[in-house]
């Protein structure tokens, strides 16, 4: 009899727990985790470019050295800071946001140079290695947006009632957002 009473009462705790959306908060936080690696790996690939793009550089803009350091120093940071799935706080998110920007700066002022020696940006490795950037850019931007789509639909999802309650019982807590830079605030000013 005890038997059949626990049979029942798990039964009735295992419909109560799909009913309030355990199940598919497990989906959505699983979501979030593979989304953040796949943002994770497009700045990996960027990394992974900028040596060459620096040796590259090097080769035509040897008394660029400052520039060509202050990249390297921000790729070592940006590869340093890892950000665990299961630990994104607003804190730790910040941090790497910080470094991936910290590169994207200095990447931007080592193409600025560029444009002070024509011989490289005739180079084909320079070219193809600039629009492997400009394609990764493009790709942490879409992943970034993905990830973005996931950690909303999971932050809405355990603040609604019944979810609500199952979130605060199993520990289901709101995950952060990636923030604009301050930059990001004021257009870019175009010369010619």
């Amino acid at each position: 009899m005890k038997y059949f009473v626990r049979a029942i009462l798990a039964t009735i705790i295992a419909a109560l727990l799909s009913s309030c959306s355990y199940n598919s908060m497990v989906e959505a936080d699983e979501n979030i985790n593979a989304q953040w690696a796949k943002v994770e790996n497009q700045y990996q690939r960027r990394a992974d470019l900028v040596p060459n793009l620096v040796n590259t550089v090097k080769g035509y803009a040897a008394h660029e050295s400052e520039t060509l350091e202050a990249v390297i120093a921000a790729r070592s940071k940006a590869t340093q800071i890892t950000v665990d799935p299961a630990n994104l706080t607003e804190e730790n998110l910040q941090k790497y946001q910080e470094a991936q920007g910290e590169l994207s700066s200095a990447l931007g002022k080592l193409l600025a140079i560029t444009e002070n020696y024509p011989d490289l940006k005739a180079n084909q490795n320079f070219l193809e290695l600039q629009a492997q950037l400009e394609g990764t850019e493009n790709r942490i931007a879409t992943e970034r947006s993905r990830y973005t789509d996931a950690v909303n639909a999971y932050n809405k999802k355990i603040r609604k009632f019944p979810a609500l309650i199952t979130a605060k019982i199993f520990g289901f807590d709101a995950k952060p957002q990636f923030k604009a830079e301050a930059s990001a605030a004021q257009a870019p000013t175009v010369e010619f």
